[in-house]
């Protein structure tokens, strides 16, 4: 199992509509990079969701990784806001994975927080300028996340 760091902007889509749902697909991704995170994915993986452009930015939650190698059908709705007229259903450019619900932390980890207890190298997002919205977060990094939150992994 890895873990990773998903970034989301409450008023777009939040912890609160997650919980709701039970489920989502996380299409949207218009960054190859995040893409190929995206791509390297497991089902059973565990994602921590970040509320970013918030005030206080943070980690809220945990998701699971239900479901991967999907297409985006995002990218061929000429309504959306991530419509990509170059991508086509033969070769499609974007992928999304399904993610579920897991639990809302009983705090927020904020961006301050997570910049005293980590350096970027531990850490991506603590790097200023970091605007992958998708983002690896290593075991040992994980845990400490865990304890920081005093909750279970």
């Amino acid at each position: 199992m890895a873990y990773w760091l998903m970034k989301s902007e409450p008023e777009v889509y939040g912890i609160d509509q997650l919980e709701a749902e039970g489920s989502t697909l996380w299409d949207g991704i218009r960054n190859y990079q995040a893409r190929n995170y995206m791509r390297s994915m497991q089902v059973g993986d565990r994602a921590f969701f970040y509320h970013s452009n918030a005030k206080p930015p943070g980690i809220v939650g945990l998701m699971e990784v239900i479901e991967t190698g999907l297409t985006d059908p995002s990218q061929f709705d000429p309504a959306s806001n991530y419509h990509d007229p170059a991508s086509s259903t033969e070769a499609p450019r974007w992928d999304c994975a399904r993610l579920a619900f897991m639990r809302r932390f009983a705090r927020m980890l904020s961006l301050d927080e997570l910049r005293e207890h980590f350096d970027p190298e531990e850490l991506v997002v603590v790097r200023r300028g970091t605007r992958l919205s998708i983002l690896p977060v290593s075991d040992a990094s994980a845990q400490r996340l865990f304890t920081l939150l005093g909750e279970q992994p």
